[in-house]
């Protein structure tokens, strides 16, 4: 579905990504890890357009390098970003009516209003209220939901349980689980080893821009030298 090579991207004169190669196939969970400030939220960044790439970036075999960021969601692709960017002036209802692609209504892709609120009764119950009184939890499945109205085939999500209770952690890893259930491809940014290895059909560790580990989570529980050297504080 998606396959990265040699994916290279500078903030100014600093070289991040130093020659990215990833792939991530149909219905799968791809955890991305590694330590922070090497490079996993800007290869996110890259794919999506938001930092110049330099390499190729194949979406169905159609080249996204380069592409606006505009381009690279009608391909098919979503993004939800770490810092949880929701309009908190505007209702949960009025985020989510924000994630439908030009012309698009709500419930002619695979995912309705109503079906996210089914998911997750909380944003429901908070419907109309202004997110900004939201909690960390219930912003985060907003951000995640609002990505999904647009019916994307395949979303990056970036830490999405930063900060987040430990019960909280739980539901969001059930909700991804949901996600790919439904047909939906999974790149997933995490700092948290229990929630990526509970979830992930694959993992990839990342140091000094540049992946430096690619295999199931069981070979990553038994490679205690990658784990030591590229995760562990």
């Amino acid at each position: 579905m998606l396959e990265v090579t040699d994916l290279h991207a500078y903030y100014g004169k600093s070289h991040i990504l130093q020659g990215v190669d990833f792939k991530v196939q149909e219905g799968e969970i791809v955890a991305l890890l590694g330590r922070n400030g090497v490079g996993r939220s800007t290869t996110c960044k890259a794919v999506m357009g938001e930092v110049p790439p330099r390499g190729s970036v194949k979406f169905r075999g159609k080249e996204l390098a380069g592409k606006p960021s505009y381009e690279v969601a009608k391909a098919g692709i979503g993004y939800v970003p770490e810092n949880r960017d929701i309009f908190p002036g505007l209702t949960t209802k009025q985020n989510l009516t924000l994630g439908l692609k030009p012309g698009q209504k709500d419930g002619q892709g695979r995912w309705s209003m109503d079906m996210m609120f089914d998911a997750f009764p909380n944003l429901r119950e908070r419907a109309d209220v202004d997110a900004a009184v939201l909690s960390g939890g219930e912003k985060q499945m907003l951000t995640v939901c609002r990505s999904l109205m647009g019916d994307p085939d395949f979303v990056m999500i970036d830490e999405p349980t930063e900060g987040l209770a430990p019960k909280i952690v739980e539901q969001v890893g059930d909700m991804l689980e949901m996600i790919a259930k439904r047909g939906v491809s999974i790149l997933l940014v995490e700092q948290k080893l229990t929630i990526a290895l509970r979830i992930a059909t694959r993992v990839y560790v990342m140091g000094h821009g540049r992946m430096v580990f690619e295999g199931t989570p069981e070979e990553l529980t038994a490679n205690e030298a990658i784990r030591k050297e590229w995760l562990e504080v």
